[in-house]
């Protein structure tokens, strides 16, 4: 009996229970040589997947991020092999594919160091050149255990899966291991692998368990591509925010007080210019701004679920014998800011901005820079508005984020993510709400993809994924809509037809968290910040004593124009001062002698362009001035 299987152009008939993998290679053996995963219905899954019924199936190659996944899943796999081979007496523990690259956990009493990865990475290359087959297979629970039986941290695994479930494993020669997959069909795709670092890790992250060693990796279908990617990894290291936030000294992370990070003068005036420019594009678009109390008492988070569900992330404390806790998220306050009084439809929809201060409790082995903070602020807004006007609403967000981005240089990807198996409410109401974010982003000429199940427990929402200068992807911007704290508390509105109605809302944050997206942008521009945004835009450096009073001068009417200046009148000598600015990231220094005393100019040199010539104070000022006031990320010269 045949089934019909749809493909990316064309319909075509193959016999039933014939496997993704099959019909890859009817297509063409490249397709087939290139294929780690498939999609089956919008399901993803292993090549070996049968094809029992008429479908829609994709073939998933390294370039689709799940195949991706299967890709680095069967390099942890090979790496495991490998160290069998080198340690046989390494106990293995669970070895997933990660976003870039994968780990493998281990019990060994070796102490893996960087020496050991040349030879494991040898290894691994000689194990993929002979192409070794995966297999799938699966056991009842007493053969898996007894399979296993060397292998203690495998044994717990097996004890712990459902009672008469078949337990799937796959075998590659010699290795064989516990897992569900997806693999890739043989150890031969994989061209380019490379060891990059080892870490302690707790059995299932708990400190109470045995200390393990994770060993990480990563792995290309082209040797090309791990050369990129070190090359990539290189420039990563150049452009790290931490050591950039301590050279130019914007903030600094103190034993004292981790994840609650310094910020410094400079970095406080990079802060507060890309705050200045968030209240601004949002008052163009209509917000209006509120602030709420960073404690609220625990009556308050019970109302909004936080405390059954997000406790263990709070901060508590006792206020005369009542539990309070520090706010997690801004939500809650603003709700009691819309039901503080009644609403019309006419003033809907309602957009309510708050840079509001939150703290969650974060693992201390999972704090990372400004990336992963304990305290952060959140550029939240809320957005009411009645269930009609949901879908330009979105529309005219997506355009709100589409300005700010831009103003970074940073691109985007757009995820719709739908509603997760715990949620709340109808199911209609999600169906209409997750169609809408669809047909907005499509009414945009956007594209999206879709990430099944990983809604809030509220409501679907759309995840806009950054792309930086390196290409690396940053989640920061969201829009979720949320159908259910409106009815948690109970917020109104008198309907045109003078009825009260329940509003729907958007949660949305466009920066995410003010911190992190400090982060972000540092490693974007390198700590080369555009001129709007840096700390210390020009500095004037005279070239000798009898300039400095010129020196002044230029630097008082810098200011007067509204630059941030500084005036470096030290006893150096000029080449050191000016290799100093430019390690500071400084635009723009004017170097000013006798000369430019006597014409009223300045010897202008960019940070970006090198020596520009003389120039009229003026006429530098204007030129400035503009590349400023439009937030241009080039020079204007």
């Amino acid at each position: 009996m045949n089934i019909k299987v749809t493909l990316k152009d064309e319909v075509r008939e193959f016999p039933e229970g014939i496997s993704a993998a099959e019909v890859a290679k009817s297509i063409g053996m490249g397709l087939y040589k290139a294929a780690c995963a498939a999609r089956v219905d919008g399901e993803c899954c292993d090549l070996r997947t049968k094809l029992c019924k008429d479908c829609r199936l994709e073939i998933l190659t390294f370039e689709d991020d799940f195949g991706k996944k299967a890709f680095w899943h069967s390099s942890s796999h090979l790496m495991a092999q490998a160290v069998s081979h080198l340690f046989p007496e390494v106990k293995f523990t669970i070895g997933p594919a990660i976003d870039n690259g994968f780990y493998y956990d281990l019990d060994s009493e070796r102490v893996f160091t960087p020496d050991d990865f040349e030879a494991i990475e040898a290894e691994m290359k000689k194990l993929a050149k002979q192409d070794i087959p995966l297999e799938y297979f699966e056991l009842p629970r007493a053969q898996a255990l007894e399979l296993m039986k060397e292998e203690p941290y495998k044994q717990e695994l097996i004890n712990e899966l459902p009672e008469g479930e078949a337990i799937s494993f796959y075998r590659q020669g010699d290795f064989t291991d516990l897992c569900a997959g997806p693999h890739l069909m043989s150890t031969g795709p994989i061209k380019a692998v490379k060891i990059t670092s080892v870490t302690g890790a707790y059995w299932r992250g708990d400190a109470k368990n045995k200390m393990l060693q994770r060993l990480y990796g990563i792995s290309f279908p082209k040797a090309q591509q791990l050369e990129d990617y070190l090359k990539m990894l290189e420039e990563a290291k150049r452009r790290d925010h931490r050591r950039l936030g301590r050279e130019l000294g914007l903030y600094m992370l103190m034993d004292e007080g981790p994840g609650f990070p310094f910020f410094l003068p400079k970095g406080m005036v990079l802060r507060n210019a890309l705050i200045d420019y968030w209240r601004r594009v949002h008052k163009k678009y209509g917000y209006v701004e509120i602030s709420t109390p960073m404690m609220l008492n625990r009556g308050l988070w019970e109302r909004s679920g936080h405390w059954d569900h997000y406790k263990n992330n709070m901060y508590t404390t006792v206020i005369d014998g009542e539990d309070f806790a520090i706010k997690p998220m801004n939500c809650p306050g603003g709700m009691l800011v819309y039901a503080s009084e009644p609403h019309s439809y006419r003033e809907l929809p309602l957009r309510v901005g708050e840079l509001g201060l939150v703290h969650r409790h974060e693992l201390s082995g999972a704090l990372h820079g400004l990336f992963r903070v304990r305290c952060f602020t959140q550029d939240d807004a809320h957005v009411f508005m009645t269930w009609d006007q949901m879908k330009e609403e979105i529309k005219y967000t997506v355009r709100l984020f589409d300005e700010v981005y831009s103003v970074f240089g940073l691109s985007y990807q757009i995820e719709v993510s739908t509603m997760p198996e715990d949620h709340m409410g109808d199911e209609k109401d999600w169906d209409f709400a997750t169609e809408t974010l669809k047909a907005a982003v499509e009414e945009l000429g956007k594209s999206y993809s879709i990430n099944e199940g990983d809604g809030a427990f509220y409501g679907p929402k759309l995840d806009f994924h950054l792309a930086d200068s390196l290409g690396r992807t940053w989640q920061c911007g969201t829009i979720q809509l949320d159908m259910q704290l409106p009815e948690r508390f109970e917020l109104e509105y008198i309907g045109e037809d003078g009825q009260k109605h329940r509003p729907v809302m958007i949660h949305r944050v466009v920066l995410g968290s003010i911190e992190r997206f400090i982060g972000v942008i540092t490693e974007h521009f390198a700590g080369a910040f555009p001129l709007w945004l840096s700390p210390v835009q020009v500095k004037v450096i005279p070239i000798t004593d009898r300039s400095h009073a010129y020196a002044d001068q230029v630097a008082q009417r810098l200011e007067q124009a509204g630059f941030r200046v500084e005036c470096d009148k030290r006893s150096e000598k000029m080449g050191y001062k000016i290799r100093e600015a430019q390690l500071q990231k400084i635009n723009y220094m004017l170097v000013v002698g006798d000369k430019e005393a006597e014409q009223g100019s300045v010897s202008v040199r960019s940070r970006d362009k090198g020596d520009l010539g003389v120039m009229s104070l003026e006429s530098f000022l204007e030129k400035a001035g503009e590349e400023a006031s439009s937030l241009a990320l080039e020079s204007a010269f």
